[in-house]
């Protein structure tokens, strides 16, 4: 599988990896629902089989259980044959209460305790990247929290660290202290906002962005009905978001049933036409897609070395303006 250089880390990634959000479980605040850990673990070593060569994950999913699902899938593999891992801090949960409000922490002291956390969880002693999640709310600098991962970095325990959900003006005071080696953005036909102005800044300085929800949590499949939204369970954070009710659903299954038609007529499953639409974009280094069980894979994989030309993506552009679905650049010719 075809592998693009990550940012300035030295690391050359390929253009998809697997993301293990939906694996930590039913538990925690954003869940998808109740998961199958052996079919997590499958999905993995599937995905790994494929020539993925990326994991990216977080503390946050599952409270931990997300990371314990890629130690245990990667537990067996030689040492030539592991893939990078990247996880993510900042966010900090009540060990007693699952149910309870977790908040976004990132003083130093508690990302100091953690990254041991996460080192433990995934039975290894050094990440291969190490991203701060969401922006905190309690009251830390950038200066302190990026000069933590800074240090972090120096010290050997991470090779590369970045930054998730921020912004340009914060990208840039993070920059000013250290270089910004990776921006994970959300990204995909729905929402389109970083090609307006992350994107073009990540380009300039050399970092390098995997972007996640390129399908957009599955509505961009073509496997997603009206019926299928109105049936998700509680313990599913899509049944309470946006995207899966009301106006803003129609216009999306409205683009995803247009993107079904595109991707017949091209030989291709819906889902790997999303992704490889997400990874036309200039500063766009890889896509993170998620999967629950190894059978999912094959919808997307074939988006790692897809090359979408000047006339499809004319028509998704097309598409997308005539649906009205989501915000931001409909084309890499009309991003910033």
């Amino acid at each position: 599988m075809e592998k693009t250089p990550l940012g300035r880390t030295g690391m050359d990634v390929t253009r998809v990896g697997a993301g293990a959000f939906a694996m930590g479980g039913a538990h925690w605040s954003h869940a998808w629902g109740e998961q199958d850990d052996d079919d997590s673990v499958a999905a993995l070593r599937y995905a790994v089989e494929q020539g993925v060569n990326w994991i990216d994950t977080a503390a946050i999913y599952g409270h931990g259980h997300s990371e314990e699902i890629v130690a245990r899938a990667l537990r067996d593999l030689p040492a030539g044959d592991r893939p990078y891992v990247f996880t993510k801090c900042g966010i900090v949960w009540d060990e007693l209460d699952w149910r309870a409000e977790e908040c976004n922490v990132a003083d130093p002291a508690s990302l100091r305790q953690q990254i041991e956390s996460s080192l433990r969880r995934l039975g290894t002693d050094h990440l291969d990247l190490y991203q701060v999640h969401w922006p905190p709310t309690d009251g830390t600098l950038i200066d302190d929290y990026w000069g933590t991962l800074l240090d972090l970095k120096q010290q050997g325990k991470v090779r590369a660290v970045g930054l998730s959900n921020h912004s340009v003006a914060q990208l840039e005071h993070a920059e000013a202290l250290g270089h910004v080696d990776t921006l994970q953005p959300p990204f995909s036909m729905i929402h389109r906002e970083a090609a307006g102005d992350l994107l073009p800044w990540c380009h300039a300085h050399n970092t390098g962005v995997i972007v996640y929800s390129p399908m957009q949590a599955g509505l961009l499949t073509g496997a997603f009905t009206a019926e299928r939204a109105a049936a998700l369970p509680l313990n599913d954070w899509r049944s309470r978001a946006a995207d899966f009710n009301g106006d803003g659903l129609r216009r999306n299954l409205d683009l995803a049933s247009g993107l079904v038609r595109v991707a017949r007529r091209l030989g291709l499953p819906p889902g790997a036409l999303a992704v490889a639409w997400t990874l036309a974009f200039p500063g766009v280094t890889a896509a993170i897609v998620g999967s629950r069980r190894p059978d999912q894979i094959d919808g997307w994989i074939g988006a790692a070395d897809l090359r979408l030309g000047e006339s499809e993506l004319a028509e998704i552009a097309q598409l997308i303006t005539a649906t009205g679905a989501g915000l931001g650049p409909v084309s890499p010719m009309a991003a910033g």
